[in-house]
């Protein structure tokens, strides 16, 4: 281990790829899609989902967001070794949303709206739904927490968070990353936008015409390398670096140039003390629009080279908003871990506009450091830097 390094000693993942790490891996190695017509409420809008499946919800007064974290933070911290440890250390939660924090009172409105009063579970849910202090709380850790809610970047920008506290002698562990559940508001409302498709998504296609929505959760442990060592953690994964830039040019689209990401991978790998030519591959945003796309390809193309390896994950999972940053950490983490990273589902046909294309079968990756890139509404871009030793 490199002294002073930040390490990743533990990670959890949920989504429609599978419950767990192993369970995403078998997905990704079948190439399998899970979208499908939403099944989780009542609505006439026909977009394909990705939705978690068979999840337990019998508690009414959790919201299926903080569920699907919980499920992650397990996995995370049983894959770390914090599991006796957790009251030995200064350990904080920082996670990212963006349904959670708003929408779980909809419920609430639309009975008292139908008949004049609403049972208060609804209420209660949305006012216990901070994720950051229910993990905390449900952990019983005592650390800073946070909620971070910073649109689409919510889970990369909670995870760069989280590597400040330890940088700045906060706590000695983080747990970090995003979750988020699928909801009516938000699947209407992209669809308003005009950027939801009507088949499964098609990142980085020609022929893409739009997102797909998903939901689900992904959590990864950060930790001070002399703290991992001392508890006899070993561990080959470091968080290198964060860089996040607000282009402050539209509401919902991104800056045609591309400054604003540009300026964020800057930052991310100025942090890390690395060059373009050292990143093995980039996880992309990637959401299957034809604006994110159509920037995000060229400033790959421009930063890194045409040659450069990347894909999109949202071909499996859907866009998770809130959570799509610590899902993506993982799959990224997991990908230098196993040294491959799968095709990028969805992918058929070259976009000439773009210049670049991303990997179309199971690719081999034999380098040191990923990326992993988030772009968000209101103009914020977001990316972290991974390596394996």
């Amino acid at each position: 281990m490199h002294s002073g390094n930040v390490v990743i000693s533990g990670m959890g993942v949920i989504s429609s790829c599978g419950k767990n790490i192993s369970e995403t891996l078998d997905t990704f190695v079948a190439g399998r899609r899970n979208g499908a017509q939403v099944s989780l409420f009542k609505t006439d809008l026909t977009y394909p989902v990705f939705e978690v499946k068979d999840l337990i919800d019998s508690d009414v007064n959790t919201m299926r967001t903080l569920k699907l974290a919980f499920i992650a933070v397990k996995e995370a911290i049983e894959n770390g070794g914090l599991g006796d440890v957790l009251h030995d250390f200064r350990i904080g939660v920082c996670l990212g949303t963006t349904v959670a924090s708003q929408l779980n009172d909809t419920d609430f409105y639309s009975k008292y709206r139908e008949t004049g009063n609403a049972p208060m579970h609804s209420v209660e849910r949305y006012l216990k739904g901070n994720l950051a202090e229910a993990v905390a709380e449900r952990l019983g850790v005592r650390g800073p927490s946070c909620a971070v809610v910073n649109a689409c970047s919510s889970g990369t920008d909670a995870i760069g968070v989280g590597l400040s506290w330890l940088r700045a002698d906060l706590c000695d562990i983080v747990i970090c990353g995003g979750a988020d559940e699928l909801n009516c508001v938000p699947l209407a409302g992209f669809g308003s936008l005009g950027v939801v498709s009507d088949s499964l998504c098609k990142p980085f296609d020609k022929e893409r015409s739009g997102l797909n929505l998903g939901e689900g959760a992904g959590v990864i442990v950060i930790e001070k390398e002399e703290i991992c060592r001392k508890r006899g953690k070993k561990t080959e994964l470091f968080l290198q670096g964060y860089g996040l830039a607000a282009d402050a040019y539209h509401l919902t689209a991104p800056r045609p140039d591309g400054s604003g990401l540009e300026a964020a991978l800057a930052r991310a790998m100025d942090e890390a003390g690395i060059k373009p030519a050292q990143v093995a591959f980039v996880n992309a945003h990637g959401t299957a629009t034809p604006d994110n796309d159509l920037v995000e390809g060229k400033v790959l193309s421009r930063v890194f080279g045409s040659g450069i390896k990347f894909l999109s994950t949202k071909g499996y999972t859907g866009h998770t908003l809130g959570a799509a940053g610590g899902i993506e950490a993982v799959f990224t983490a997991v990908g230098l871990r196993e040294g491959w990273i799968p095709q990028s589902a969805g992918f058929e046909k070259a976009d000439d506009a773009i210049g670049i294309s991303p990997v179309i079968q199971k690719t081999v990756i034999s380098g040191q450091y990923a990326i992993s890139t988030s772009l968000a509404f209101g103009g914020n871009n977001s990316a972290i830097v991974i390596e394996k030793e």
